[in-house]
């Protein structure tokens, strides 16, 4: 747990779901806010989800290796 490269891949994750919560609270809430950000949050999270993923790829290949 104290492995600081665990530690940027947690981050990674939480910034997935920080956007993700962002784009479901924008689509429930509906209105101004959801017609002007809804396609740009879906982007930042496929972004970051993405970013994670490659993240955790690199952590497995290196913890198992």
């Amino acid at each position: 747990m104290s492995d600081p490269f665990f530690i940027v891949v947690i981050i990674a994750i939480l910034a997935v779901v920080v956007v993700l919560l962002m784009g479901l609270g924008g689509f429930a809430k509906g209105g101004a806010f959801n017609k002007a950000n809804s396609n740009k949050l879906m982007r930042w999270r496929i972004i970051a989800q993405f970013i994670a993923v490659v993240l955790i790829m690199i952590y497995v290949f290196f913890i198992k290796g």
